[in-house]
């Protein structure tokens, strides 16, 4: 990536300058793209690419743990919900067939195995990594 980079800020300011040399000297009248410009152009586009690359590989590694680390904090963030409606569920166990509790019931059972499929499948993910 250290070469890319600097040959691309040293193509960069060979540009700067070659223009700002123009820009003192007297204007010239504006003509079609010349074969110069062209590979000028081409030059600047086969740098971009090559720091566009380099930079690619340096974060590839840093991708793959970002996404464990993102599948992780998810997978927590997924049990909190579980722990919250957990003790209701225990709570109203007695009441999962008829009862007083038992739409509490089934609403908290209902969460407890949403949350808890999401938390789990999001470690299981975070572990195929």
């Amino acid at each position: 990536m250290g070469i890319g980079f600097r040959l691309a800020v040293r193509s960069a300011g060979k540009q700067i300058m070659g223009s700002a040399q123009q820009a003192v000297s007297a204007p010239q009248p504006v003509a079609a793209p010349t074969i110069q410009g062209r590979t000028a152009g081409r030059t600047a586009g086969q740098a971009s690419r090559g720091v566009a690359k380099g930079v690619g590989g340096f974060l590839r590694p840093f991708r793959r743990v970002g996404g464990i680390i993102w599948l992780e904090v998810t997978g927590v963030f997924f049990l909190l919900p579980v722990i919250v409606f957990g003790p209701t569920v225990w709570r109203t166990r007695a009441s999962y067939a008829h009862g007083p509790d038992h739409s509490t019931f089934l609403i908290s059972a209902g969460v407890v195995l949403v949350f808890l499929y999401l938390g789990v499948s999001s470690f299981w993910r975070a572990r195929r990594r």
